[in-house]
């Protein structure tokens, strides 16, 4: 039984359910919380299904599928998603959209129809095309599949063919393998065909590429929904002689082509213009949730789409005049022309007579929650308590009944045999509604304590930081540690006595060139450190000179860094105890499931904490990523132990906002907060401070003025800086001397460059937060000059999806003009201004005015770079990019985007203006960079276009970009293990050259990067293990390696064979002549004892050993499997290891 059934069943005998059965009314006054359970009530008694329920918006669409799915099964509920693409934007809507649009509109014309389909006005009323439903690619394990038609349906279908599948809608082939993401699946496949039947179907992961699960049947559905069939190319033929102002785009369609953005021109293309009414079977029913709404939300998307449509024909050349084709048709006549059963939920009607469904909500009443709550019990209500898991269900149980209320926890995955009472569910998704009729109280958690939570649980996804040199291309500019700065030229295969390897090709000032073996690769690093850098000179003394040079400098700086690491060593802090069941109570009530960059996070600053070494760590990850929650456990473990916590804020918004979440999270615990801002007036300032002094406080948390003289703390334990870049020089004296012995934690998305510098060199505790929140998308942003239209059009497609709009001006002086003139332009739009010198309630009502969706622009300066979190903002606008820094910059992008829809970032400089070139560098960057999780990436190119400084002092050096960052940073630590008489560990180079083609066919692994990491990867193996793990990873992604591609595997397994035994040098050389054996192989360093020496000698004739010179010649007629062969030899040769290194 699910858990709403009873419930349900009710609600089915209700006198409403017979009303909208019967179709003697089409009005019910039923609230917004409380339909779906309508919708479910009506399904389960017998009511006509299909059901389509259309909604104003995408949200409320979610929430009624999450509420259905609680009583129906997954696959009999399913979203109809409406494009997050706007009238003629040259952006295509996302692969997973079109993908589950697809699913559905296929279900739908084949008969297999879910019970519920749930759309928005937006997706019912857009017109569909012809080729919108094909079936999907069914994909059988054992079957036959014949491997070209599967290649062609894929390339029809919309995939994009690539080297390596990263994203929804690519596909890459190698050999029989064939890998797909397919456009409706959250993790992409794996096929290995044998011939033409499917031996292997699996999933794997994107971070390490490697198969994972088994499955038996995937269906993959088109990735794109308008796909040039004949009739879209005949249709394309004809306009390009009737329109030939579209001459460019109507081609695209005639070839067959895909390209963004292509799906604006649907209406020129489609002659049906069929919607999904028209497909709705006429036998189901409609539920139209607030048709008033959505009939004027339909209204306004005709009128907005035909206004940028006659606002572009004059760029397109398109005569206004003509019948403009439309995206989407009048709902209310289609509804009246298809004559469907339609039924209508109101929130409020002005004649009694309509049909009512009685209903409240918890937080209705003024009384108390407990109050409340006896009240219900004493109803004999059915009671579902909604918490964020099973372990915040155990802990709310444990309250309850602490309060003489017995409890149930309800499983979701077991039947259950729900009660009157109090029963707990571990389940979020419900809304939350009280239905005095059938006395049943949905509540949630958040509700009852009065705390605003998440309702959404986010998938686990893993993500690796990319490598140095997995990021090279052809072009970038290299260090090579012996030979200096060059330019990277490409992998290149070269024939030496016959036989292929593949190099590094580098090229150096004048054109010369250097072949770096792909088995030393290891001594490559990509160039970090500034301006273009100039090429170091082959065979010259200037590469060794400039790296003398910074070794003496680095010796001045050496043993101020030895001092730091020996302070690090020796000072004395508080050695926090392990984790108290309070401290698993708190973690186990996060609403989210950690990453696992996060819990490694954690699990690094708990372990700082339990040293008796102070803590001084920074933890790196962008906006959303998961810092507040690392900082909170850690402030939390600290109060645990009687210590106080100070954090530091850059803004008394941010203040605000931690101070909220901080409260609501630690509400069940007795810890005593507080913030210190400018908010406060001069008596509350010195009241905090005076509480501080006393330890009556155990958690502060404030801007700048927890940094003034006049702050004291009784017993300061950890000390969290969070936005840790905003923060100045002066600022961060006054932090050195209140943390001479406390735990430091400091947060950022894109540390400054200096501290990127200290943490990389390891003064510092490095932690990076790699993974992307759920459901995030890379922001589409835009670098260019500022044009009124652009303003206009953005601010007014974001109005059109229901969203929010952050229009960054950051000057106050004539911020009130701007926004008057987006009024003027935009007199639709609901604008509001703030700033950081409003006064104190001004700046806060403003702000939640806004969160509160009051007002659709916030027009704004900097103030929102920090913190702020606002899920509905999902356009920024920057006016005067150029005046601001690149962390600025890509902190201000993140604050859009946060609710998984598609964001777009304008970044607007003066029409005309010549800007700096380090604006213009910044500006680049920041459009070129827009992947998630890349704040830790410009941060370091942060650190090439201004440079780190002297990494102590003041003054700026020119040793980074002399060496580039990654050899300033080696030089940099064996300076200083050299004074710190840490052991210097040298792994010799082996020098292995045998008669053996080995490398990588590009044909085995296309892309070249791939191929880089292949041999980086390789370059690694420590022992057979590792060259096993290799090999396993090869054959599940590339299939069965080609012989080449063996023989580099057996060449790396007999390097690490050598490396055991002490051994730098095998060299297999031919000897030509008569009679005499074929070949000299020339093993040093080795150590025979005098019997392994007999037995080597007899075993093989002819050869010498020269103890002298520890040298072995072995003479050998034959050899077909070099590295094989050697590898045996080898393991009879030696069977003790290091045997070399004794005499």
């Amino acid at each position: 039984m699910a858990i709403f059934d009873k419930s349900i069943q009710e609600l089915g005998n209700h006198p409403i359910l017979d009303q909208m059965a019967s179709f003697r009314n089409n009005n019910f006054v039923i609230s917004e919380n409380a339909r779906s359970l309508a919708i479910n009530a009506y399904i389960a008694h017998g009511g006509r299904v299909p059901a389509l329920v259309v909604t104003t918006t995408e949200e409320e669409s979610k929430q009624i599928v999450r509420d259905l799915t609680k009583s129906l099964k997954q696959d009999e509920v399913a979203l109809f998603p409406s494009w997050e693409t706007l009238p003629f934007e040259r952006v295509s809507p996302t692969i997973e959209t079109m993908g589950r649009r697809s699913e559905v509109l296929w279900r739908m014309r084949n008969g297999i129809s879910p019970k519920v389909v749930v759309a928005t006005a937006r997706s019912v009323s857009q017109i569909l095309t012809s080729t919108s439903y094909p079936s999907p690619i069914r994909l059988i394990q054992g079957k036959t599949i014949d491997y070209d038609t599967l290649l062609k349906t894929l390339f029809e279908y919309g995939y994009h063919r690539t080297s390596q599948v990263e994203r929804r809608g690519e596909y890459a082939v190698r050999g029989s393998i064939i890998d797909i993401y397919p456009s409706t699946s959250d993790t992409p496949i794996r096929i290995d065909i044998w011939g033409d039947e499917i031996e292997r179907l699996t999933t794997f992961s994107i971070a390490d590429q490697r198969s994972k699960k088994s499955e038996k049947t995937i269906n993959v559905f088109p990735a794109r929904e308008l796909i040039p069939s004949q009739a879209i190319q005949n249709e394309a033929t004809k306009l390009l002689k009737t329109q030939p102002w579209g001459e460019e785009h109507w081609e695209r369609f005639q070839n067959h082509e895909f390209f963004e953005g292509m799906e604006s021109w649907l209406p020129w293309l489609e002659i049906s213009h069929d919607t999904f009414i028209e497909l709705f079977p006429s036998d189901g029913v409609i539920f139209m949730l607030e048709p008033n709404r959505i009939f004027q939300r339909t209204n306004d998307l005709i009128t907005e789409e035909l206004n940028v449509g006659v606002a572009l024909a004059q760029t397109w050349g398109f005569n206004a005049g003509e019948s403009f084709p439309k995206l989407h048709i009048d709902l209310e006549k289609a509804l009246l022309k298809n004559n469907h059963k339609i039924i209508n939920f109101v929130s409020s009607s002005p004649d009694p007579a309509t049909p009512k469904l009685p209903t409240k909500t918890f937080q209705d009443s003024n009384k108390a929650p407990e109050e409340q709550l006896a009240e219900l019990l004493e109803n004999d209500y059915c009671i579902f308590f909604t918490t964020e898991n099973e372990a915040a269900a155990a802990l709310l149980k444990s309250k309850l009944m602490a309060n003489e209320l017995n409890a149930e926890v309800i499983s979701l995955n077991e039947k259950n045999s729900v009660k009157n009472g109090i029963n707990i569910v571990p389940s979020t998704d419900q809304s939350g509604v009280i239905l005095p009729d059938i006395k049943t109280a949905i509540i949630s958690e958040a509700e009852f304590y009065g705390k605003r939570r998440s309702h959404r649980m986010p998938k686990k996804k893993l993500s690796t930081a990319p490598s140095q040199i997995e990021d090279l291309r052809k072009g970038s500019f290299v260090v090579h540690e012996h030979h200096g700065i060059a330019q990277y030229q490409g992998i290149v295969k070269r024939t030496l006595v016959g036989n292929e390897r593949d190099y590094l090709l580098l090229e150096y000032r004048r054109g010369d060139k250097l072949y770096v073996p792909t088995d030393q690769i290891g001594q490559v690093s990509q160039y970090t450190g500034g301006s273009i850098p100039s090429l170091s000179r082959m065979g010259g003394s200037d590469w060794t000179r400039t790296k003398t040079n910074i070794r003496n400098e680095i010796q001045k700086i050496a043993q101020e860094l030895v001092v730091l690491y020996q302070e690090r060593e020796t000072l004395q802090g508080f050695q926090y105890a392990p984790d108290s069941h309070w401290q698993k109570e708190l973690e186990d009530s996060f609403p989210f499931q950690e990453t696992q960059d996060q819990l490694l996070a954690i699990k690094d600053v708990k372990s700082d904490m339990e040293d008796s070494k102070p803590m001084d760590r920074l933890v790196c990850g962008d906006v959303g990523f998961g810092k507040t929650e690392i900082a909170l456990r850690a402030a939390f473990k600290a109060v645990l132990d009687s210590k106080q916590v100070a954090i530091l804020v850059p803004t008394t918004l941010l203040a605000q906002q931690h101070f909220q979440t901080f409260t609501e999270r630690l509400s069940p615990f007795p810890v005593r907060i507080a913030v210190l801002s400018r908010f406060l007036s001069q008596k509350q300032s010195n009241e905090v401070i005076n509480k501080i002094s006393k330890g009556e406080v155990d958690l502060v948390i404030g801007t700048h003025r927890l940094l003034s003289e006049d702050v004291s703390f009784h017993d300061l334990g950890l000390l969290v800086i969070d936005e840790e870049q905003r923060f100045g020089v002066s600022h961060k004296e006054r932090i050195k001397a209140m943390k001479s012995n406390v735990d430091v934690l400091t947060l950022t998305a894109t540390p400054i460059p200096r501290t990127l510098e200290m943490s990389l060199t390891g003064i510092r505790d490095l932690t990076l937060l790699n993974t992307p929140p759920t459901d995030r998308q890379p922001i589409l942003t835009y670098v260019g000059d500022y044009d009124d239209s652009i303003v206009v059009a953005a601010i007014r497609r974001e109005l059109l999806r229901d969203g929010q709009v952050f229009f960054v001006h950051n000057r106050v002086s004539d911020i009130e003009i701007i926004a008057d003139d987006l009024r003027e332009k935009i007199p639709t739009a609901k604008i509001a201004v703030a700033h950081g010198q409003m006064d104190e309630g001004t700046l806060e009502q403003t702000v939640i005015d806004f969160w509160e969706k009051k007002y659709d622009v916030l027009v704004c300066t900097t103030i929102i770079e920090s913190g702020i979190d606002m899920p509905a903002v999902n356009t920024l606008i920057v006016d005067r990019a150029d005046r601001l820094g690149l962390g600025q910059l890509h902190q201000l992008r993140g604050r859009v985007g946060r609710s998984g829809t598609k964001a777009y970032a304008y970044l607007l400089t003066p029409s005309g203006e010549q800007l700096a070139q380090d604006a213009y560098e910044r500006l680049r960057t920041i459009g070129e960079i827009s992947e998630l999780g890349s704040g830790f990436k410009i941060a370091m190119r942060d650190l090439e276009i201004r440079g780190a400084g002297n990494l102590l002092g003041t003054g700026q050096s020119g040793h980074i970009a002399a060496v580039g960052y990654d050899l300033y940073c080696k030089l940099v630590t064996e300076a200083v293990d050299e004074l710190r008489g840490v052991p210097k560990e040298k792994t010799p180079e082996i020098l292995i050259e045998l008669p053996e083609t080995a490398y990588i066919p590009k044909d085995y692994i296309p892309r070249e990067e791939s191929r880089l990491e292949a041999y980086r990867t390789l370059s690694l193996v420590k022992d057979k293990n590792d060259v096993t793990e290799i090999q396993t990873a090869w054959l599940d992604r590339y299939g069965e390696p080609p012989e080449v591609a063996t023989n580099l595997l057996r060449v790396a397994y007999l390097r690490t064979s050598a490396q055991k035994h002490g051994i730098t040098e095998i060299q297999a050389l031919k000897v030509h002549g008569f009679g005499k054996p074929k070949w000299n192989i020339r093993i040093s360093p080795i150590s025979l004892r005098p019997s392994e020496r007999v037995r080597t000698l007899r075993i093989f004739a002819g050869s010498i050993y020269k103890e002298d010179q520890k040298e072995l010649i072995l003479r050998i007629p034959e050899i077909t499997e070099a590295a094989e062969e050697l590898i045996k030899i080898l393991g009879e040769l030696t069977m003790n290891p290091k045997k070399s290194s004794k005499n």
